[in-house]
């Protein structure tokens, strides 16, 4: 349990950085970057169980990195208090590729 909560936290942090080095990606508090961190978990999960892709930016290539962005935009769609475009989500998805090197564990979001 405490594990998953570190999880959920590290990939709250991960949000805020992307968000902050994102233009078009904005999170106005803390828990919005917990909710939205907590969406793109499940979304990701989702896509993953559905299709085979894995949603992380370093996943497969090309199609981790779309599949990445897709996740990010559709959690903006979702959660109240964390916006993104499409241009965001694409320059997201490449910032949480980053910060999921930097960020020590299984993975970030």
């Amino acid at each position: 349990m405490i594990s998953l909560l570190l999880k959920v936290l590290a990939s709250a942090v991960a949000v805020f950085v992307a968000a902050f080095l994102a233009p078009g990606m904005e999170v106005t508090n803390f828990s919005a970057a917990i909710s939205a961190a907590i969406a793109m978990g499940i979304i990701d999960w989702a896509i993953l169980k559905f299709t085979g892709y894995d949603g992380s930016p370093k996943g497969k290539g090309a199609i981790g990195f779309i599949t990445a962005a897709v996740v990010i935009y559709l959690t903006g769609v979702i959660v109240d208090g964390f916006t993104v475009s499409i241009i965001g989500a694409l320059i997201g998805a490449a910032v949480l590729g980053i910060v999921d090197m930097i960020i020590p564990g299984e993975r970030t979001y």
